[in-house]
């Protein structure tokens, strides 16, 4: 069931908040998951009560959902109703009353270096499928030097064109989060990797990183590439494009990386978001003693 409230809302998360395909669809399913959860006792969200959403947090806790799905799918309804109450004449949010558990503390799963060097040769290493043309192992080389390279959301990867690379620079402008842009630096490898696939695809200009169609890649078609390289390795956890990305600050701060810059690199906009990899480095340094000091 759509009404004319939800069309609104995602016409202005659309046009005016410039949200993400990724962003758009979580806010889909969430307005979805609670319309099915409350069934035919559903009549339009303008007649749902506080005491609603109570009642379907406690089922989905419940059902055992994690708290980060729980907090997504309210954060979602809370976005919503916080535009029906600024945008359509809505009297209140009956969603600003209900009281969320608190999120997970949890540090994000990193790749080690020796994991890195692994995962980048894969492509090179893995039996290409003699039906795809020979320039793709070349391309899947490309997304993970990028990737680890510059610390790219999936989003900004996918959104890469060839003129938003200088080549000379050794730069890439990259469109982040609410379109906003940022020029992050490019590893030599990744421009000398991105070079050599480029020549081999014969890709001048438009999307940098194509299909077997000769499209702009999607997001399940690096997922897919990732779980490939994934299975002829040692790495024995699950790879995403954001494992990639938490291995980029992680080792950068390791190295000695100021958190300012890698803010700036990464494209948070708080430096509290950025923190994080402090407390995994810090993980790190504690491990490391433990392991080695005779005293530990």
């Amino acid at each position: 069931m759509t009404d004319c409230d939800e069309i609104a809302f995602f016409d202005f998360q659309t046009t005016e908040k410039s949200a993400s395909p990724r962003t758009l669809r979580n806010y889909r399913d969430a307005l979805a998951a609670y319309q099915q959860w409350r069934g035919e006792s559903f009549t339009g969200w303008r007649d749902a009560c506080a005491d609603d959403f109570r009642d379907y947090l406690f089922a989905l806790m419940k059902l055992g959902f994690k708290r980060a799905t729980i907090r997504l799918r309210f954060a979602a309804l809370r976005s919503f109703y916080k535009f029906l109450v600024l945008r359509r004449g809505m009297g209140r949010s009956p969603v600003a009353e209900v009281l969320l558990p608190k999120p997970e503390r949890g540090l994000p799963v990193i790749l080690t270096i020796t994991q890195i060097e692994e995962l980048l040769e894969m492509p090179l290493r893995v039996a290409a499928d003699k039906k795809s043309p020979p320039w793709l192992p070349l391309r899947d080389v490309a997304i993970l030097e990028l990737f680890y390279s510059c610390g790219l959301r999936i989003s900004e990867l996918l959104a890469v064109d060839v003129q938003h690379l200088d080549f000379i620079g050794e730069t890439v402008r990259v469109i982040g989060k609410g379109s906003k842009e940022r020029l992050v630096p490019v590893g030599g490898p990744a421009i000398a990797a991105i070079q050599r696939y480029r020549q081999a695809a014969a890709i001048t200009c438009g999307p940098l990183f194509l299909s077997t169609r000769l499209r702009r890649i999607t997001q399940q078609a690096v997922d897919q590439l990732l779980k490939k390289y994934l299975k002829h390795s040692s790495i024995p956890f699950a790879i995403s494009p954001h494992k990639l990305r938490h291995s980029f600050a992680t080792h950068l701060l390791d190295a000695g990386a100021d958190l300012r810059s890698v803010q700036a690199l990464l494209g948070h906009a708080s430096l509290s978001t950025t923190q994080i990899y402090t407390h995994v480095t810090q993980e790190r340094l504690k491990q490391a003693y433990d392991s080695a000091h005779p005293r530990a």
